[in-house]
């Protein structure tokens, strides 16, 4: 990955805010004649003022409907985005996953190596396997805070190729800040040679991955790592276990 990949996935992130907020000022802005101009066309001039008005009327005496509307309409328009890439985000790259195999439930996290948020949300999401034998997570590498995520991203697909995911994503996440000489640690605990984690840090074999996750992100509006996909919903940031488990059984639910 270029030093040149990850401003611009910043840069998506700040026009995607900028668009959101613009989305829910128009939004605000038609929600009180909407449903007047859904009216029939039997509906004659002087009924359709006066639906207008009780539409108006309504509006200005219980103004939380509207981000309550705007948040309601968001919130299928993301579900219906996460269902068009369902395929893609709940597929793991080769082993990079953990829990059930036949799960009725998968959760997805963003994440990268150096990110403390991700590294503190790791036990809430063994604690999720650990405590329900139906749900899968599938881990998607977002490397977007430093060259050595972007490394450390590289290494862990090999070890999800090898088989060998977990080890080395609990053992460099164990390692503390990411650096080469930790991830070749890490790497090591988990089974791979000095020589096979370097080559995969200088191949470019690894890059089409990431950027399809870089694509995802973008795609669901990620504010950052970690990012959680479960059922409909994006959660951003380290939800906690609460949250995570709640996502899942709302998941389950529908």
């Amino acid at each position: 990955m270029t030093d040149q990949t990850r401003p611009s996935f910043r840069a998506a992130l700040s026009n995607r805010t900028i668009q959101m907020t613009l989305g829910a000022l128009a939004l605000t802005a038609i929600a009180g004649v909407a449903l007047a101009a859904q009216a029939p066309a039997s509906v004659n001039a002087t009924d359709k003022a006066a639906i207008e008005k009780i539409v108006h009327d309504y509006i200005l005496e219980h103004p939380e409907i509207i981000p309550q509307a705007v948040e309601k309409l968001q919130a299928k328009r993301m579900s219906s985005t996460i269902d068009a890439s369902r395929s893609t985000l709940e597929t793991p790259y080769a082993g990079a996953w953990e829990g059930a195999a036949n799960a009725d439930v998968t959760v997805v996290e963003f994440f990268d190596y150096a990110c403390g948020y991700c590294r503190a949300s790791l036990p809430d999401l063994a604690k999720l396997v650990g405590s329900d034998a139906k749900v899968k997570v599938v881990y998607r590498e977002l490397p977007i805070l430093s060259e050595a995520s972007s490394d450390a991203a590289k290494v862990s697909l090999l070890a999800a190729e090898r088989g060998q995911y977990m080890p080395y994503h609990r053992a460099l996440y164990g390692a503390g800040k990411v650096t080469r000489d930790t991830i070749l640690a890490a790497a090591a605990k988990a089974g791979l040679t000095r020589s096979e984690a370097e080559s995969a840090i200088a191949s470019s074999k690894y890059d089409a991955e990431i950027q399809s996750n870089i694509a995802l992100a973008q795609k669901l509006q990620a504010s950052g790592t970690p990012t959680f996909v479960i059922g409909g919903q994006v959660l951003n940031g380290a939800v906690g276990f609460d949250a995570l488990k709640d996502g899942v059984a709302s998941a389950r639910g529908k």
